[in-house]
């Protein structure tokens, strides 16, 4: 029998809402959103494409990651998260039980460019050694590529 475990999800998608930082009794700040992440479609039976869907994904982050998340990002900016599922069940007021999946962030990443999403900063990632705003910068110039004439120039 084998001992495999493995448990990572990752996920890019767009807010649903505004993320909001609270504060458990403890003082550790922690945010919960709605990731809606579309899912690929197939074609109708007529060839025409099908109308996209979504899955509305919950997802929580804690500590700098959450105070990350809801510096950065609001209703509708895209946000890619890499981190893994977790279910958990309790007993409502009616004596039913109740059960909640949701994927904890390890990582946060952006998606979209400054222009594109009106973000203070963009292009980076926040991980669990990372505690500055990340930034993005695009290299001065692009480089420059010999232009080959012939396959017969082909070094193999």
């Amino acid at each position: 029998m084998s001992s495999l475990n493995l448990n990572k999800v990752i996920l890019c998608g767009r807010l649903t809402a505004d993320p909001e930082l609270r504060q458990t009794n403890s003082g550790i700040a922690v945010v919960r959103f709605t990731l809606a992440v579309n899912r690929r479609t197939s074609r109708n039976a007529d060839g025409s494409q099908a109308q996209p869907q979504a899955d509305f994904i919950s997802v929580v982050a804690w500590r700098e990651r959450a105070e990350f998340i809801s510096r950065y990002f609001r209703k509708g900016s895209a946000l890619c998260v890499t981190g893994s599922i977790q279910t958990s069940s309790w007993q409502d007021q009616q004596g039913q039980k109740r059960y909640a999946t949701e994927v904890v962030a390890d990582e946060a990443m952006f998606v979209d460019s400054k222009n594109e999403s009106g973000n203070t900063a963009a292009g980076g990632q926040y991980g669990a050694d990372s505690y500055n705003a990340p930034s993005y910068s695009s290299p001065a110039s692009a480089p420059n590529f010999e232009e080959l004439k012939t396959d017969d120039d082909l070094p193999f």
